[in-house]
């Protein structure tokens, strides 16, 4: 026994969409990959300058970033194309163009942390915190993941929360060394 006509035709239709849906897809990825390979690097920052250190190769920020594990094709793209195409003069102002430095408020003998900024890059905010999740989960061994660890413990709740704000900063700060002055992050691993 066949399927009705009509149900046929409708599935026919769906399957017709589904195919341009996975060529419009891996059309977008190739494009992505292309301009991963791209030969473009941010000149050194005055940090790198002042450290007097030498500048990573000239190679693109991507391509760096795909080095390392637990960062993946999207994430390299997302932080070649929103953070690492431009230059920035110190770890200040890279978190600040993300969003990630914290606002304090201070009046007379008042002294209170009330969150960060979330003045800047949203898209760079969002995918920082997602990326710091999975570099807690494949770079256990960093100095980054072992700090989460040591001040949240296992306790649940915003303080997870919040200290993962502080660990998608620092990482942020650290990719940003390691695609301006080739320092990999203390503790990272590499892709084998």
């Amino acid at each position: 026994m066949g399927w009705p006509p009509r149900l046929n035709a409708e599935l026919t239709r769906e399957l017709n969409r589904l195919e341009l849906v996975i060529s419009q897809v891996a059309a977008v990825e190739d494009e992505r990959d292309r301009a991963l390979k791209a030969k473009q690097h941010p000149a050194p920052s005055s940090e790198a300058v002042a450290a007097d250190a030498q500048p990573a190769a000239i190679e693109h920020p991507g391509s760096l970033l795909l080095r390392l594990r637990s960062i993946g094709p999207e994430f390299a793209s997302v932080l070649s194309s929103e953070a690492f195409y431009r230059n920035f003069g110190n770890r200040r102002e890279v978190a600040g163009y993300a969003g990630l430095a914290p606002s304090p408020w201070r009046s007379g003998g008042i002294d209170i942390e009330q969150g960060i900024s979330k003045a800047g890059n949203a898209r760079l905010r969002k995918t920082m915190i997602q990326m710091a999740w999975l570099w807690l989960r494949h770079q256990p061994a960093s100095t980054l993941s072992r700090w989460f660890h040591e001040r949240v413990g296992d306790r649940r709740g915003k303080i997870r929360r919040i200290t993962i704000v502080a660990v998608a900063r620092k990482l942020l700060i650290a990719l940003w060394r390691y695609v301006t002055l080739g320092l990999i992050p203390e503790g990272a691993e590499l892709k084998v």
